[in-house]
């Protein structure tokens, strides 16, 4: 299991011991206070509602519920009682990739993918037109956003200059061949969104880790790149690739991704060009509970300078058939009670950000609902695909249909509302026996996605 008080790690490198412990100089009692009172939280104060007290080893479950009451008090002061959901479709372009993140079994090495390379592999590669049809069918059926989070293949480039300037300047030390080595050209960042925006939906995707990829091996900043991808037809930017935003974890977790301040600048420049943007963290592998306050507190600060973020995603790690477990470094993930608390204090913590979202890929359908008692108020989407989670060992579905979303929200005494991406349109949905489906998108006019 995780252990929120971890001093040090032994990963595949060597041991690695951590200089940010949870060691604090304050009580539960008076974090708990200010909690209560509404007070902006300290790293110190989330910390001690995080583990219950750093006085004490293991959760003390009676602190935990009086922080998950203050939590969802909270919940209700700023969002009411309406619990959203939307309407989407995953279509992660390639799972080719050479990044080597030890929390990662979504990709394949990207050497697998060559057309000289003869042995077998379960990855994909997508082409723009593959993904135009995908997306152009999920449409039809009703979605209005697609989420696409990719593997860095490294043919993938940001659009036809960079091809050229990567291609003419060489490109064995930043992870470039061109397409004509793969058996499936996966086209450009560009491209993919271009072909992904069918139809005015929502396109959600170009994380800052991708957004890195499309901008190697030139001196572009973040916000020509963010730019000419809103111009392609990006809608609004994922804060995922983010894992935990403490370097001393990155080194070991992700050693090939880009840095927090990195991922941070990446961040604020999707905001600058008008991009609206989620943030995540996913817990419960090698961190400590001190690593994951002052992620919280990154984020906090990053929502302070741009107002930009519209949710906050607590991702609980799954670790089944991850590296991390393949070579022993973890035997297990964050427990329930502490997936209880990461959310109660995300939403303690995070005072400028309004919603805390409930993942059922990760948590399953009861846990998940548990969480929207915790200070959480948005379940997801309807996904349609799943693949990430899934090729990690995940085992709770790929589909929510409508009909799904209202039964549950409703039998937790909650309201179900259908929303946009970006929260600006709702459409409350009453309970009843009938069919339900989508109405907010281009073509959704109450059908269900899928047969019922």
């Amino acid at each position: 299991m995780a252990d929120i008080f971890r001093a040090e790690v032994t990963g595949p490198s060597g041991k690695t011991v951590y200089e940010h412990r949870p060691e604090t100089d304050q009580s539960f009692e008076n974090a708990l206070e200010k909690a209560k009172q509404g007070e902006r939280l300290t790293v110190a104060d989330g910390v001690e509602l995080l583990t219950t007290g750093t006085d004490r080893p293991g959760v003390d479950g009676e602190r935990k519920e009086a922080v998950l009451r203050i939590a969802d008090r909270r919940r209700a002061e700023i969002v009411g009682e309406e619990v959203t959901f939307v309407a989407n479709i995953n279509n992660n372009v390639t799972t080719a990739c050479n990044t080597g993140c030890l929390f990662c079994n979504f990709k394949n090495s990207a050497k697998k993918f060559e057309t000289e390379h003869a042995e077998d592999h379960n990855g994909f590669t997508k082409t723009p037109t593959e993904s135009r049809e995908i997306v152009r069918d999920a449409v039809d059926r009703g979605i209005y956003e697609v989420c696409s989070v990719s593997g860095l293949h490294p043919a993938l480039v940001l659009d036809d200059e960079h091809r050229e300037l990567l291609a003419a300047n060489g490109h064995g030390d930043v992870n470039y061949k061109p397409a004509s080595a793969y058996d499936d050209d996966p086209g450009t960042y560009c491209e993919q969104l271009r072909a992904m925006s069918v139809d005015d939906v929502h396109v959600h995707s170009m994380t800052p880790e991708e957004a890195y990829h499309a901008r190697r091996g030139t001196d572009w900043d973040y916000e020509e790149v963010y730019a000419r991808l809103k111009d392609a037809g990006l809608d609004s930017v994922p804060g995922t690739a983010a894992e935990i935003l403490v370097d001393e974890v990155r080194d070991v977790l992700c050693p090939g991704k880009i840095g927090t301040d990195e991922w941070v600048t990446a961040m604020e420049a999707a905001a600058n060009v008008g991009l609206p943007m989620t943030a995540t963290i996913m817990y419960g592998h090698i961190e400590n509970a001190k690593h994951r306050v002052e992620h919280l507190q990154v984020v906090r600060e990053l929502q302070d300078r741009t107002g930009n973020i519209t949710e906050f995603v607590p991702l609980s790690f799954v670790h089944e058939q991850t590296p991390l477990a393949e070579y022993g470094v973890v035997d297990g993930g964050a427990t329930r009670e502490e997936d209880e608390l990461m959310t109660a204090v995300s939403r303690l913590f995070l005072d400028n950000v309004d919603h805390i979202q409930s993942s059922w890929v990760k948590f399953g359908d009861e846990h998940g609902l548990k969480m929207l008692n915790c200070g959480a108020d948005d379940f997801m989407g309807t996904l349609l695909s799943e693949e990430i989670t899934k090729r990690a060992g995940g085992a709770h579905g790929e589909f929510r249909s409508f009909r799904d979303y209202v039964d549950m929200i409703t039998a937790i005494g909650r309201v179900p509302v259908e929303r946009s991406t970006d929260y600006t349109e709702r459409r409350s949905i009453p309970h009843s026996d009938g069919t339900v489906g989508p109405k907010l998108g281009p073509k959704a006019d109450g059908t269900p996605l899928l047969s019922e």
